[in-house]
């Protein structure tokens, strides 16, 4: 009795007791013990992280990814507290030949099998009795533990090559690496070379480490924990990591960037150019609005594809009047989803650049709407999937071929010609930097030109702290493979102080996971590009995001978003030399961009890749 009543003395239990018991009884609660419960609970410890665990599972594609559970021991009980599930993403563009696709495949798989054996061995060992709410400290073990993982990898890769060189010296040639679009080799080897000089060659792809699914994964898992351990919504929790834990008073909403046509580079319409086409619903309509406005406008656009056929008159076809009307909309239903693309919108194939804008407008004014006063357009061209590396020229249309310079050109007489298009994504190869440079001298005050596949990937952006890709106004980020949520955090820092507008992007293999939403709200994003209205896995982010538009809007703390395009200045700095990618200071809240020369002088070769977040 006296260890008993030491025990409880010196966890100050009597003391605590007496307390909860005068604070209570006025109250009268009716439940009584589920007050002391929550009285009692703010005495207990915080909850620790108990184990990860990791599982193969599928995306919206069918292709396999990573999902990592979080369990933490929460007042001496092992508690699930929540998921994650990262999306899977390739490199590889639509017209690759199949031998790379399956070879793309087997290396996504063996991703995801290397990644499921992390979590639920190295790293739910090593993260054990940390805290969920320890973003930094968890990220900074998940980059030590990778970068440990990719020094083993090169040392066994380099033991193996010194082995196979051993017995004997081999002489051998390279294979030339089947580039995007080539169908078939060169047969002359002097037109390839002729050809490669008249562009700047192909920057090698950022390599993946395998497994780095975990890493990605992990990282977005604890961040869901924590959020869900401090009773708040993952955007604000995001946001606080991001203000160093200084409440914001207002948040505004990404725009959303909405797929419409998806315009298939392997189809047999000869249009290559555009890959995707969005719409922008304006800024003074709220979410709700602006996505019921972009349905109507898609389906006009299936009711100008599909005309009612004219019937001849019948006796059969009186007698079966009703039963075609009773069938009317289901058949219409399903010709709507035999068009639909894995980005959760409609197929379309064009046979010149003009065709599908037009479209567009029509469809716009057939209910009374105007492109670029009550929705604007945007443009994903992909640019990066049309060059032919023999002519060295990019194929717009089947068998037309223009010149990094005539490109420039045509998006110059595109954007004059239809001045509702207020974004560019990717509408050159990273390699361009000269006419990327051109071109946003030409149409930065006019519309957003942003890079996509020629941004590069988060992990090198942090690292290099500089910019090291083509003069844009902004970078599409995804959340993949070895991305951790501080890496956001502070990459979307460092583009804010550059002027650079943040997007985050939906990879194609997208899963149910709706964190991305919650990401972009937090970070403070401009745009995010999320794909169609159709797809139950894009679906479910749209809707995530409505929710947080109505919570934000109770609250009175939603504040609307804007549409300021960024005007590029002439050489205004000195040639060799890159702007340092920090915050500017209060007093110089604009600070120039990377002008052209200077992006001419960037770090070489292994910059620039797929914006992970691309």
């Amino acid at each position: 009795r006296q260890e008993a009543a030491e025990y409880y003395r010196s966890h100050r239990v009597p003391q605590r007791m007496e307390e909860a018991l005068n604070a209570l009884f006025p109250q009268r609660p009716a439940d009584l013990y589920g007050e002391l419960a929550n009285y009692f609970s703010k005495f207990s410890k915080p909850p620790v992280i108990c184990k990860l665990v990791g599982r193969k599972v599928f995306d919206g594609l069918g292709q396999p990814t990573l999902e990592v559970e979080i369990y933490c021991t929460v007042k001496n009980y092992e508690k699930r507290i929540c998921s994650a599930v990262m999306s899977s993403h390739s490199q590889i563009p639509e017209n690759a030949l199949p031998e790379i696709t399956e070879a793309d495949e087997k290396e996504r798989n063996d991703s995801v099998n290397t990644a499921v054996e992390w979590v639920n061995e190295s790293l739910s060992t090593m993260l054990r009795d940390l805290k969920p709410t320890d973003q930094c400290e968890v990220d900074k073990m998940l980059g030590v533990y990778l970068t440990k993982k990719v020094e083993e990898k090169k040392e066994i890769q380099k033991q193996e090559e010194e082995a196979e060189s051993t017995p004997a010296l081999i002489s051998c040639t390279p294979s030339a690496t089947a580039l995007p679009g080539k169908k078939k080799a060169a047969k002359s080897g002097r037109k390839l070379a002729v050809a490669e000089r008249m562009i700047p060659p192909t920057e090698p792809r950022e390599s993946v480490p395998c497994g780095s699914l975990a890493i990605g994964g992990t990282s977005l898992a604890v961040a869901k924990a924590g959020a869900t351990i401090s009773h708040l919504p993952l955007y604000l929790y995001i946001a606080l990591l991001k203000h160093h834990q200084e409440s914001p008073n207002e948040m505004s909403l990404p725009l959303p960037m909405i797929t419409l046509l998806n315009c298939e580079k392997n189809s047999t319409a000869k249009l290559k150019l555009m890959k995707e086409i969005m719409l922008i619903p304006p800024v003074q309509l709220s979410l709700k609005q602006g996505i019921e406005r972009v349905l109507d406008i898609q389906k006009e656009i299936m009711r100008l594809w599909d005309p009612p056929a004219k019937v001849q008159p019948s006796p059969q076809l009186a007698d079966s009047k009703r039963v075609r009307a009773h069938n009317t909309g289901k058949k219409a239903l399903t010709q709507a989803l035999k068009k639909m693309s894995h980005l959760g919108c409609l197929i379309t194939g064009c046979d010149n650049v003009e065709q599908a804008l037009l479209l567009m407008q029509t469809a716009c004014n057939n209910i009374g709407l105007e492109l670029g006063t009550d929705v604007y357009l945007a443009i994903n061209c992909a640019a990066h999937e049309l060059m032919d590396y023999v002519k060295g020229k990019y194929e717009i249309l089947t068998g037309m071929f223009k010149s990094p310079d005539e490109m420039v050109d045509m998006y110059v007489e595109l954007i004059n010609k239809f001045p509702s298009i207020i974004a560019l994504i990717d509408p050159l190869r990273k390699e361009d930097r000269q006419q990327w440079s051109s071109i946003c001298q030409a149409l930065g005050s006019k519309c957003y030109l942003v890079a996509e596949d020629a941004a590069t990937y988060i992990s090198k952006l942090k690292i290099n702290h500089n910019i090291n890709m083509p003069t844009c106004s902004g970078v599409v980020l995804k959340y993949i493979n070895q991305t951790k949520v501080s890496d956001l955090i502070e990459v979307t820092g460092l583009l804010d102080g550059q002027r650079h507008i943040t997007i985050l992007g939906s990879p194609d293999g997208e899963s149910s996971d709706d964190s991305l939403v919650d990401l972009a709200v937090g970070l403070g994003a401009r745009f995010i590009k999320l794909g169609g209205l159709s797809r139950g896995e894009r679906v479910t982010k749209y809707n995530r995001l409505l929710a947080i538009e109505e919570e934000l809007a109770e609250n009175r703390t939603l504040r609307e978003a804007n549409l300021e395009f960024v005007t590029f200045a002439e050489e205004s700095q000195p040639e060799n030399q890159l702007s340092d990618v920090h915050p500017p200071l209060k007093e110089d809240p604009m600070p120039p961009p990377l002008s052209a020369s200077e992006a001419d002088q960037s770090l070489p070769a292994q910059h620039l890749e797929h914006s992970t977040l691309t």
